[in-house]
């Protein structure tokens, strides 16, 4: 058998193909969140309420209404997106000139409200829905066997991560979201409506963790504490990405599963480590990326 590093080269590619599948649902998750804290300025930890949010809708819409999942994969987003709107309608905007930690405390209060109302009827205990019929087989690779809808996985998040980042950075929509947080007050002397803005992007962001909601939940069960789970990790990656950089937390989401998936074959039990060990890295090197304006 081939080595590298005295790593069997089969047992290598294969961990780090599996790491680039984790590391595609962190950075589906993480984009939401820095679009929000880049755009808003919003600590926003009901973030994770989102994604679990995204993936209750979808099975509801499965088990209760038969709808199949390609259309739930629309709507649940577009009805995770919808509450977020009427959320920030009703308490953020209320917040918009006063310290960030106000937010922080409101959007982790709301969180635990949203959890708590979904364990009290529904329970800790995990569900599951199945993948879509055309993506239940698997493809042989020849070092291992990939089920079809990881492989879509990846391809699905590559996909909304360089959409979202196209739409920030190269549209004329996303040069009115960069300049409103540098001067609201100029822009909205354009003509700009900033409060639309505002509640357009906090919804774009809330309907990505929906999407990645949808997508986990036929490899991970789904919980009224799932989110919880990876909220953590999530803010960590945006640390580490730059706070409130899109790219940053791209190429930190995947660079994450990826270091994740190489100490596991060299030191399991410091995968789950991983992520804490490259934030304090970068904190270390760089404290500034913990304040606003890194991008």
């Amino acid at each position: 058998m081939e080595t590298l590093f005295g790593i069997p080269t089969s047992l290598l590619i294969g961990q780090l193909l599996l790491g680039l599948i984790n590391g595609s649902f962190y950075a589906m998750l993480s984009i939401g969140l820095a679009v929000i804290f880049g755009m808003l300025h919003v600590i926003n930890f009901v973030h994770g309420a989102f994604y679990m949010l995204g993936a209750f809708v979808t099975w509801a819409l499965l088990s209760y209404l038969g709808v199949g999942y390609w259309w739930a994969l629309i709507i649940a987003p577009v009805v995770v997106g919808f509450f977020a709107v009427i959320l920030e309608r009703l308490l953020l905007r209320r917040l918009n000139d006063l310290d960030p930690l106000y937010g922080l405390l409101l959007t982790f209060g709301i969180s635990l409200i949203i959890e708590g109302i979904f364990q009290h009827f529904y329970g800790s205990s995990g569900r599951r829905y199945a993948a879509p019929d055309g993506l239940r087989s698997s493809i042989d690779l020849g070092f291992m066997v990939l089920p079809s809808y990881r492989g879509f996985i990846v391809i699905a998040s590559l996909a909304l991560c360089v959409s979202t980042w196209l739409v920030i950075e190269r549209t004329r929509l996303g040069s009115y979201l960069r300049a409103a947080t540098e001067n609201a007050h100029l822009v909205k002397a354009m003509g700009i409506n900033i409060p639309l803005i505002v509640t357009g992007t906090y919804a774009l962001g809330a309907a990505l963790a929906a999407i990645t909601g949808v997508l986990a939940v036929p490899i991970y069960q789904f919980s009224p504490l799932m989110g919880q789970n990876l909220m953590i990790v999530a803010f960590a990656i945006v640390v580490i990405g730059g706070m409130g950089s899109i790219r940053g937390a791209i190429i930190a989401g995947y660079a994450l599963g990826i270091v994740e998936g190489i100490a596991k074959i060299v030191y399991a039990p410091s995968a789950n480590t991983m992520v804490f060990i490259l934030m304090a890295a970068v904190l270390l090197i760089e404290p500034k990326r913990f304040f606003w304006g890194s991008k």
